[in-house]
């Protein structure tokens, strides 16, 4: 693995934390050995700025038109604000909601002003938030060309809630590869990888443990 891989970089500055024996609690009430907040990012300009070039070198690959980017809120904001500049294309971003006061918002800027859409998230760990995201997008009579995020945890209910939904996804890093690299540069033991495998598999017996 590179030593300048945005997986290597995310671990160097803290912003995933893998903690075999000592399990996080999402929001979500999952159980996990690992826990990631890419929010540390905008703290890390030369970080930043190896995401942002990773980002625009993928979205330029790209066979579709992309005319706007969308940020999920929040933590999707800042990548999709910086990436927005760099191509020189509008942006808007996506609550996870409609606002419950002023003019209802779900959407925040000119939506009129795109219409293929790169979706930008943070962090995909279930795929709920980026789905509804896209979904308001959709809804909204534009095209999702791709759900793009810094890093996955490659669950199975993420990839499959977006295969159910018809939307493709891309991300700069992965869990797979993060452990790998751990083990790889003797951060973490066979036994501890082995158990952060098994957690990728099943992470509900985790939970319910």
């Amino acid at each position: 693995m590179e030593s300048n891989s945005v997986a290597r970089q995310l671990l160097n500055i803290g912003a995933v934390q893998i903690r075999p024996n000592d399990l996080f609690t999402w929001t979500s009430g999952i159980r996990s050995p690992i826990y990631c907040d890419n929010r540390l990012v905008m703290s890390y300009p030369k970080v930043r700025e190896q995401i942002i070039d990773a980002f625009v070198t993928h979205i330029k690959s790209l066979e579709e038109r992309v005319d706007m980017i969308a940020g999920c809120a929040t933590a999707g904001i800042p990548h999709a604000a910086w990436v927005a500049d760099r191509l020189g294309l509008p942006m808007v971003y996506v609550r996870g909601e409609a606002k419950k006061h002023g003019k209802g918002n779900q959407i925040e800027g000119d939506l009129t002003q795109g219409e293929y859409i790169v979706v930008i998230e943070d962090l995909i760990s279930t795929g709920k938030s980026s789905i509804a995201a896209s979904d308001a997008v959709i809804n909204s009579g534009k095209s999702v060309v791709e759900v793009l995020s810094i890093f996955t945890y490659n669950l199975a209910e993420a990839s499959e809630a977006f295969a159910a939904k018809g939307l493709r996804t891309h991300s700069l890093a992965a869990y797979n590869e993060l452990i790998s690299i751990m083990k790889q540069a003797g951060e973490i033991s066979d036994e501890e990888y082995s158990k952060l495998q098994q957690w990728r598999e099943e992470p509900k017996i985790f939970t319910e443990a």
